[in-house]
């Protein structure tokens, strides 16, 4: 096997939910000072019905990419791995539900991974490892990540918190994206800048969470450039993605780093931004915080909303609470726009049903009946029959049925299951 095999991202699919709620409405709905909208920059975010989760966003964005596969392509499959933190058991991982659910071939490794927003790219990571180890020229791995984050009702970052999963088809011939191997920077210590001590409780100093963000973004970038050769945060990098908990929060980080490592001036720096950064805030900005598959969400949205007239160096900055954080890069081309624009996210996303306050509030008390740790329960598949049902062309839609024993039990609706 050759040390120059190319890996990275063959295909990438997200779904990010059937509703969603615009951020105005939930403003004024909820009484909050209209005046800091301006800081969040989110214009919608996506809502989980009450019979999804973890397992069955994870399995509706990836079984478009299976299904795109012929027989032969899925036994190239070596490893399967989830990211998340929204699991549904402490030692049961949300892989093995979701290998069952894709029709995988049991010739794969699962796993799940965990280190909050930053567990998406310890599995990209883990991922394109497997794939270039691999005696088989030919082998995959398949990375999702899969969250649904808490809403926090009444509070600032209720506005911010979205539901969705990306998945990632791992290979060497990366149509979407060109991993640089070896070029990585990491910058990770202990902090308790935010954390989920009970399934139900989201909780941790915000301000702390910020500088923390922005130390470690310098941090990790400055490890990146001890790496690798001639390496400048302007030059060097043609676009750029970071995790996204809301796209005010990454443009400060931003307007942060260029003083600190170029002492550039505002108007600079803000010429700057709109070129190379703003792209990849446009699906954050419709979703909300997805946690570790925001960053995902930002280089989809990075490469699908730029005009790529050759190839184009993407530099990509990975933070999870707790903390770790790795900065690395990947490349791009005119094939790579091409791709993430036919599949389909922003149709998807301009199709969501638009949920109204009352419908929102609705789904969040269903959505509470059944939490991490439920022995029995039957889901009612009625209960939202004019959210539930699929929308025209979207194909069938895995959600949960029931619970019995611990065991969850899912169902297809829609399409042609």
């Amino acid at each position: 096997m050759s040390s120059t095999r190319p890996v990275g991202i063959e295909a990438l699919h997200a779904y990010c939910g059937r509703t969603s709620m615009d951020i105005p409405t939930l403003f004024r709905h909820r009484g909050l000072d209209p005046d800091r909208m301006a800081n969040l920059r989110m214009a919608a975010k996506s809502v989980a019905l009450h019979c999804e989760d973890a397992v069955s966003f994870a399995v509706n964005a990836a079984r478009p990419l299976v299904e795109a596969l012929t027989e032969e392509e899925r036994a190239t499959i070596e490893l399967v791995v989830v990211g998340t933190e929204s699991g549904v058991d402490f030692g049961k991982s949300v892989t093995s539900y979701v290998h069952h659910y894709l029709g995988l071939p049991r010739t794969c490794r699962l796993f799940e991974v965990k280190q909050a927003c930053y567990s998406a790219t310890a599995a990209l990571q883990m991922a394109a490892n497997t794939v270039a180890a691999s005696p088989h020229e030919d082998a995959r791995a398949l990375v999702i990540s899969s969250d649904v984050a808490l809403p926090v009702p009444h509070s600032y970052i209720e506005p911010s918190q979205g539901a969705g999963a990306v998945a990632l088809l791992v290979g060497a011939r990366p149509t979407l994206a060109e991993l640089d191997r070896g070029a990585n920077g990491f910058h990770s210590y202990e902090v308790m800048d935010t954390c989920r001590p009970t399934p139900g409780t989201e909780t941790g100093d915000t301000d702390l969470s910020l500088l923390t963000y922005l130390d470690c973004l310098q941090g990790a970038f400055a490890d990146y450039a001890s790496r690798t050769r001639d390496v400048d945060i302007v030059e060097t990098f043609d676009l750029l993605a970071m995790h996204t908990p809301f796209p005010g929060m990454v443009r400060g980080a931003h307007r942060t780093l260029l003083r600190r490592l170029r002492r550039m001036a505002p108007p600079e720096i803000e010429e700057d931004f709109t070129r190379r950064l703003a792209p990849s805030l446009h699906y954050p900005s419709q979703v909300g915080n997805i946690y570790g598959g925001t960053v995902l969400l930002a280089l989809a949205s990075a490469i699908s909303h730029t005009e790529l007239t050759g190839e184009a160096r993407v530099g990509v900055f990975s933070y999870g609470s707790g903390c770790s954080s790795e900065f690395f890069s990947c490349v791009v081309s005119p094939e790579s726009h091409r791709a993430a624009r036919e599949s389909g996210l922003d149709r998807a996303l301009d199709d969501r049903h638009r949920l109204s306050p009352e419908e929102y509030d609705a789904l969040l008390s269903a959505a509470g009946r059944f939490p991490f740790g439920t022995a029995d329960l039957d889901v009612d598949l009625d209960l939202f029959p004019h959210l539930t049902k699929p929308a025209a062309g979207a194909g069938p839609l895995l959600v949960l049925e029931s619970v019995r024993g611990y065991h969850r039990r899912y169902v297809w609706i829609g399409g042609d299951r």
